[in-house]
């Protein structure tokens, strides 16, 4: 497998970057229409919302550019996020929407300069009904989970950056607490999206359904995420469980059996011994054992410790107040815990039998590498063998060149592992037909975060 064309990509976005006269001309328009409150110049500002979690890829560091954006918009409504496309459209200058930049693959960091547009001023939780939340893009998943609990509702899936906002998550995420039964952002989570285009002027349009997907993990390229209408799941009381074991076979067996759980965990995770060492000291998570978490409904209590013990695991905790210590424990929090302790850890996102029948080889594939899992929904499916359910995870090993990483992934799909590779800001994947088609459609003129489509 080849690395992807960063560079190339990179020169060709940075072509559109605007003067400095139009710059300052766009500073202009933009004060007179929004106030000088909601438009900054300020070099700090600026690079503040031009950076985002790449630093976790050592590639992507080294690839981002080190020009920020030239000007910050923080609209506080949605006319204002209307007027601020529109000023930028009429100067031709590059936009890029962000939400709290809690992305990793530099979905939020310009490539053309030009303007950020911050969303985060729109935070409001519009309406609540049964099965379904509507809220403003900028609104952060602690306070949509608080609206759906005042409801006796939850949030169907959520990342485990709880402060991650909902427009961010759409627009740069997958999935992660809630995905062992509710599948991933395409899986009917996301029922309607109000957007904002760009063909040339703006457009504020409202999808429903199927309409929506070419806006889904596609860093904005397709339109500006405005709101969202995502789906609730009724509200259950959960129980977080630590379990620890001295070979990965039975943690594995136990974890494959809390997949099985119905009603489904809410997340389910594993690590070798040698990354929960990494981890900040905790007497429930021994160094020298393999950790198994889960968050299980209250009812499934009795059976899970009962199933641990059977597979010679020891509880070391059962507790509701770990819930969202566990979160972070898991997907690529696991990534930022680790290199805090190990700066030059890079990972991979890894999924498929290989990691369960053969970890040893694929661990194997790079130089000291750990192996982490979490349950996941693998089907939408529910009829597929096992509901669809299965671990997918991370490879985490040091980084010793991009020759070496991407030799590694390449013995990695000889296993039958998929890779995503969290190295590239190209997107990919099977939507990436319809991203294109939508770009093409609505922003003909490739101004909406230019550099991010192959």
């Amino acid at each position: 497998m080849k690395p992807p064309p960063l560079a190339e990509t990179a020169a060709a976005a940075s072509r559109l970057a605007p003067s400095p006269a139009t710059v300052a001309s766009l500073t202009a328009a933009l004060i007179k229409a929004l106030g000088a409150q909601r438009v900054s110049t300020v070099e700090a500002a600026r690079r503040a919302a031009s950076t985002d979690f790449a630093h976790l890829s050592p590639i992507l560091t080294a690839a981002l550019p080190a020009r920020p954006a030239d000007v910050v918009a923080y609209p506080g409504s949605p006319a204002e996020l209307v007027e601020a496309v529109r000023i930028a459209s009429e100067h031709g200058v590059p936009i890029v929407p962000r939400g709290r930049g809690t992305g990793n693959y530099g979905q939020a960091v310009p490539l053309a300069a030009g303007l950020v547009i911050d969303l985060t001023g729109l935070e409001s939780v519009l309406d609540v009904g049964q099965g379904w939340i509507h809220a403003q893009a900028g609104a952060t998943f602690v306070a949509l989970e608080a609206a759906a609990r005042r409801r006796g509702q939850e949030i169907a899936i959520q990342p485990t950056t709880v402060g991650s906002t909902i427009g961010g998550f759409l627009a740069g995420g997958a999935g992660g607490i809630g995905s062992i039964e509710n599948g991933w952002l395409w899986d009917g989570f996301v029922l309607a999206l109000d957007t904002v285009t760009c063909p040339p002027g703006p457009a504020a349009v409202t999808l429903v359904g199927e309409q929506c997907s070419a806006f889904l993990h596609a860093y904005g390229v397709t339109g500006i995420i405005a709101a969202a209408t995502v789906k609730l799941t009724p509200a259950r009381e959960w129980l977080a469980v630590i379990a620890s074991f001295a070979s990965f076979a039975d943690a594995v067996q136990v974890g494959q059996s809390l997949l099985e759980l119905e009603p489904a965990a809410r997340l389910v995770s594993l690590d070798d011994p040698a990354l929960v060492g990494l981890y900040p000291p905790d007497e429930a998570l021994p160094a020298d054992r393999y950790s198994l978490r889960a968050v299980i409904e209250v009812s499934a209590r009795e059976a899970v410790l009962d199933l641990v013990k059977t597979h010679g695991g020891t509880a070391e905790s059962v507790t509701p107040d770990a819930i969202g210590y566990l979160s972070t424990l898991s997907f690529n929090h696991v990534t930022l815990r680790a290199k805090r302790s190990r700066p030059e850890l890079c990972h991979l996102q890894v999924s498929g039998e290989a990691l369960v029948t053969q970890p040893q080889r694929v661990r194997e594939a790079l130089p000291g590498a750990m192996l982490h899992l979490d349950g996941m929904r693998l089907s939408p499916d529910p009829a597929a063998p096992r509901r669809g359910r299965g671990f997918g995870g991370l490879l985490l090993s040091p980084f010793h060149d991009t020759a070496t990483l991407y030799d590694g992934i390449a013995r990695l799909q000889e296993l039958g592992v998929h890779v995503v590779d969290p190295h590239t800001w190209l997107l990919g994947g099977p939507a990436l037909p319809g991203i294109r088609a939508a770009a093409a459609h609505n922003d003909p003129r490739g101004l909406l975060n230019p550099g991010k489509l192959p």
